[in-house]
């Protein structure tokens, strides 16, 4: 497993959440997401302006193996998505924490106080 950047707070379903400026939450998945999922060739993207709450699905990744849903880490508004992913999805297997998939703008930032941190993630995942 690859050590988990201690900058970001991750989600028991496997998303990353990094906070930045004016309550804009990038998200992505996490390494051992994507270890798990094996090749990405697809990633359904949410809608830009679509509201959406914390634990909502609101994008889907597919890989040779599997689909899998993916979840907003917060309540708010979609406003930005990795378009560059539509024709390179495997940028995710190659750099997941550098990868994003989507933006929530929250007025909530204390959301992401309910996600877990670097040590509790990794605990979670060795349990698993």
């Amino acid at each position: 497993m690859s050590d988990l950047p201690n900058s970001l707070k991750y989600a028991a379903t496997h998303e990353w959440a990094k906070l930045e400026n004016g309550n804009v939450v990038r998200v992505g998945i996490t390494d051992f997401a994507q270890q798990e999922l094996g090749d990405l060739v697809y990633v359904e993207l949410p809608e830009v302006g679509r509201q959406v709450k914390a634990k909502e699905q609101c994008a889907v990744v597919e890989s040779v193996k599997t689909a899998s849903d993916l979840y907003s880490p917060v309540t708010g508004e979609i406003v930005e998505v990795n378009e560059s992913l539509s024709d390179s999805p495997e940028q995710i297997n190659d750099t997941p924490y550098e990868t994003w998939i989507f933006c929530v703008k929250t007025a909530e930032a204390s959301e992401l106080n309910n996600l877990m941190d670097a040590d509790a993630y990794q605990a979670m995942i060795e349990a698993e």
